[in-house]
C-alpha cells in the first residue's frame, strides 16, 4: 500500500516537473509555474505589508504632506512588489535574457489591445512622482468635479458632492486639461455679482456688501474682501464681491449663505434689488394717417 502511494507521488512529481515549453532555452513546467505563483503571491503579501508599515513610519512626520505621505507608500509598495518579481524569476531559473524574450512577446500583446493599461499606469507613475494632484484636492477633469479619494495604479477615484464615486483613468490626468483648485493652496477666491436699482448709493452698497461677507465665519480677514462697482446695467447697478475661503469643498453652501444675508441687509437699509425692465414702444401708423 505504501509502494503504491509512493509510485503515485513520484508519477504526479514526474507530471508536474514535465516540460511544457521554452523561454529563452529555460525549461518551464506546472511545478515552475507553481512555484512561480506562491512566489509572486508572497511577493504581493509583502508589498502590502511594506506599505503600511511605512504609513506607520510616516504617520508622525507631521512636516509631511498628506499626498506626499501617501506617494511614498504607494511608490515603496510597487518597488518591493517590482524586486520579488526578479527574485520570483530568479529562483525558477528564469534569467534577464529569458525575460527579454517574454517583454518581446508582451510588447505584441500591448500592441494589440493594452495600450490603455500601459498608458494608465505610466500616467499612475508620473501622477505619484509629480504630483499634479493629490489625496483631498479639488478637481475638474472632462467635466468631472470632486474632491479626489484615491489614486491607484491604473485609476483615480473622485467623489462628488453628490456623494457618488467616480473613477477615472490617470491618463486623463496627464493628457487632458484638469483644473486643480487645491493646487496653489488650500485658499479659494470667490466671486458674488450683486445688482441694485439706480439711485441707491454706491458706497453705501459698497459697506453693506463688506458686511454680509465677513459676518460668515469661513470668510478669511486677509486677503481682504473686495468690492468692485463692475458696471451700469441696462436696469441696475452691478457690484462684484471677492471673498477668499478655506473650506473649498463648501464654497457653494458659502456663497449661498452670503446671499441670504445681503438680501437681509439690504432689506435693513431699503436699497432695492430690481426686476429687468423691458420699455416697449409702438408706433401706430393707422392713428397717424388718421
Amino acid at each position: 500500500m505504501e509502494l503504491e502511494a509512493w509510485r503515485m507521488v513520484k508519477s504526479i512529481w514526474k507530471i508536474l516537473g514535465t516540460s511544457l515549453f521554452e523561454i529563452g532555452g529555460e525549461r518551464i513546467s506546472l511545478l515552475t509555474i507553481c512555484s512561480a505563483l506562491i512566489f509572486f503571491y508572497l511577493s504581493t503579501l509583502a508589498s502590502r505589508y511594506a506599505e503600511k508599515a511605512m504609513g506607520r513610519i510616516l504617520i508622525d512626520k507631521k512636516g509631511i504632506d498628506r499626498g506626499v505621505k501617501d506617494s511614498i507608500k504607494r511608490i515603496t509598495r510597487y518597488a518591493v512588489l517590482t524586486i520579488g518579481g526578479f527574485i520570483t524569476l530568479d529562483t525558477i531559473g528564469i534569467s534577464m535574457s529569458s525575460l527579454a524574450a517574454v517583454g518581446a512577446v508582451l510588447m505584441v500583446g500591448v500592441g494589440f489591445g493594452l495600450q490603455n493599461i500601459a498608458q494608465n499606469f505610466i500616467s499612475g507613475l508620473i501622477i505619484l512622482f509629480e504630483r499634479p494632484i493629490k489625496l483631498g484636492d479639488l478637481v475638474e477633469v472632462k467635466g468631472v468635479s470632486g474632491r479626489v479619494d484615491s489614486i491607484g495604479a491604473r485609476s483615480t477615484t473622485i467623489s462628488t458632492r453628490d456623494d457618488i464615486s467616480i473613477i477615472v483613468p490617470n491618463s486623463q490626468f496627464i493628457s487632458e486639461q484638469v483644473v486643480n483648485e487645491s493646487l496653489s493652496g488650500d485658499r479659494l477666491r470667490l466671486q458674488l455679482k450683486v445688482g441694485v436699482a439706480y439711485g441707491s448709493d454706491p458706497r453705501k452698497v459698497e459697506k453693506c456688501l463688506e458686511k454680509a461677507a465677513y459676518s460668515h465665519a469661513s470668510v478669511l480677514k486677509s486677503p481682504l474682501v473686495k468690492v468692485y462697482f463692475s458696471d451700469f446695467g441696462a436696469s441696475s447697478l452691478d457690484f462684484t464681491l471677492t471673498v477668499w475661503v478655506h473650506d473649498i469643498w463648501n464654497y457653494h453652501v458659502i456663497l449661498s449663505d452670503i446671499r441670504y444675508r445681503i438680501m437681509e441687509i439690504f432689506k435693513e437699509e431699503s436699497i432695492e434689488i430690481p426686476f429687468q425692465q423691458i420699455d416697449i414702444h409702438i408706433d401706430n401708423h393707422n392713428d397717424k394717417e388718421k
